[in-house]
């Protein structure tokens, strides 16, 4: 066997902006004890760690659900839960060695056994299907545990994003899947956090006690043993407006989720700190559904990504505070590829032109194009769970510019989450507006292998066959000059020559707090908001 860790290297804008994000605090030590209320923006759909699909809820699933391995700035991996993760020399098997000093927080073991339970049901479609960790299922072959603190997970073949899956898996104790909580998540799903669910009051708030036991963190943390706080409560408080007074006000002492209008409250306040960290994964973007409606055809697609300027839009809403993408991932991923910058959009002439060239000729009363009578209506559809960052008013924006520019009617829609599963599996829609923080390419396989070949969130469900072997090369080697390859290759096919996408900007994570409030970091590679772990307060 051989270790198959990945040595990454972020690009110089991402350490710039994690360098950025550190205040200086004062020389002061620790102290424990306290009760931080945080506000955020954004409320779960599901408690359970392993079926959330929302990432800015990860921030608070992660106080009392661990995984594997953590990850270091450069990508590489260290130990958490698990000693470490082998690769075979075929790219296979993965061998897991686990930690025998970790304990849920109800007392049950952490061995091999509860690890390798949730790898099976990873393959359980009353569980999994429909979600991305479905799709990892498919791909394992056996699960064995040798000894009590060995798991082995065969693949059916070579896979090279698994070992990013299988170490950030959040893990949940064996009593956990005999819940009747289970995809709802709540008290009775049980980790190994640092902090472990007390009460969630839907609608309100969702608190965490600490874990007097906890002893296991990784080399990413500052310190062991228990955490600081005596507790953590998160408030839902999903206008910007309202968490920015609240923390001014002094109601909280930390908040996410800043607009650009209000960074400026806290940039320049001495009473408070003020960090930020660019997301890894798919930018936020207009996926385009080839089997339905205009978007159907080529040209209308190619249309509305040369035809709209989202550059000023972002200015106009974001002040600046908000990162303008054109690519299929990050900027700060090491897989990034920046071949796309600048090469379309804001093109109004060249989108008529293939409006015009579709047969959409004609133009009603209210300036919309028509053929054969019939409007050139575009539904987008957008989850009610992932409406934040003041994303409704960037869709609105993008509505009245298509509408004025390029004379198509873009309709948004709204959406509850059963309702927008209901879409997703009917296919009636124009566009879905979404983004994810995977890492690794998942993100990437994520939005653009083929829902025949397995794919569980292609929302322009593509099947072009020129995506698969480009896929499959970039799971079947470690090298990651060779996969930034296969994914660069992919991103000029996707965007400029099929229009699947058009990437509008890459969120990020904002974060404001009181000067008494210490320890507040970004997770060291994802860049996402770190748990309260090492979160301690000063008096005030």
């Amino acid at each position: 066997m051989k270790n198959s860790t990945t040595i990454h290297s972020l690009s110089a804008l991402a350490l710039l902006i994690i360098s950025a994000a550190q205040p200086l605090y004062a020389a002061e030590q620790p102290q424990q004890g306290g009760n931080l209320t945080w506000g955020v923006e954004t409320e779960p759909s599901t408690l359970n760690p392993q079926l959330n699909g929302q990432d800015k809820t990860e921030l608070l699933l992660r106080a009392a659900y661990e995984s594997l391995q953590a990850r270091k700035a450069d990508g590489s991996y260290i130990p958490w839960l698990a000693k470490g993760i082998t690769v075979s020399e075929d790219g296979k098997t993965y061998t897991i060695k686990l930690r025998d000093d970790v304990k849920f927080s109800n007392g049950e073991k952490f061995n091999a056994n509860a690890v390798a339970e949730n790898f099976r049901h990873l393959g359980d479609p009353a569980y999994s299907a429909g979600t991305s960790i479905g799709v990892f299922g498919t791909r394992i072959d056996s699960i064995t545990t040798p000894d009590d603190a060995t798991v082995v997970v065969t693949l059916k073949e070579v896979y090279s994003p698994f070992l990013s899956f299988a170490s950030s898996l959040k893990l949940i104790s064996p009593s956990s899947w005999k819940s009747p909580q289970l995809k709802s998540g709540g008290t009775e799903i049980i980790g190994t956090g640092p902090f472990i669910l007390k009460r969630y009051e839907k609608g309100q708030q969702i608190e965490f006690v600490r874990n007097p036991d906890y002893n296991w963190a990784s080399a990413n943390a500052a310190h062991q043993g228990p955490a600081y706080l005596n507790s953590v409560t998160y408030r839902f408080l999903p206008e910007s407006s309202v968490r920015t007074g609240a923390l001014l006000s002094g109601q909280v002492d930390v908040i996410e989720g800043i607009s650009g209008n209000d960074a400026g409250e806290f940039k320049s306040n001495p009473d408070f700190t003020y960090q930020h960290a660019l997301n890894t994964g798919t930018p936020y973007s207009l996926f385009l559904n080839v089997k339905y409606g205009p978007t159907e055809e080529l040209k209308v697609r190619q249309a509305l990504l040369q035809g709209l300027d989202v550059g000023p839009i972002l200015q106009s809403i974001y002040r600046g505070q908000r990162t303008r993408v054109w690519g299929i991932t990050s900027p700060i991923d090491p897989l990034y590829d920046n071949g796309l910058e600048g090469k379309y959009g804001n093109n109004p002439q060249l989108a008529n032109k293939l409006l015009d060239e579709a047969g959409w000729t004609t133009k009603g009363v209210d300036g919309i194009r028509t053929k054969d009578g019939k409007p050139l209506t575009i539904e987008i559809i957008q989850s009610q769970a992932t409406v934040r960052d003041q994303r409704d008013v960037l869709l609105q924006a993008l509505q009245a510019q298509a509408r004025q520019k390029l004379g198509v009617d873009l309709k948004i829609r709204y959406v509850d989450s059963g309702t927008y599963t209901e879409v997703r599996n009917n296919g009636k829609f124009g566009s879905i507006a979404n983004s994810n923080t995977p890492t690794d390419g998942i993100d990437i396989e994520n939005h653009y292998l083929p829902i025949n070949a397995g794919g569980a969130i292609n929302y322009s469900r593509t099947d072009a066959p020129e995506i698969i072997p480009l896929l499959k090369g970039a799971w079947q080697t470690q090298d990651n000059a060779k996969r930034k390859d296969f994914y660069a290759q992919l991103q000029h096919f996707a965007v400029l020559q099929q229009a699947l996408a058009i990437p509008l900007y890459e969120p990020e994570d904002q974060i404001a707090a009181a000067t008494y409030v210490h320890g507040i970091t970004f997770r060291a590679f994802k860049q996402m908001p770190e748990n309260t772990y090492d979160v301690w307060l000063s008096k005030h």
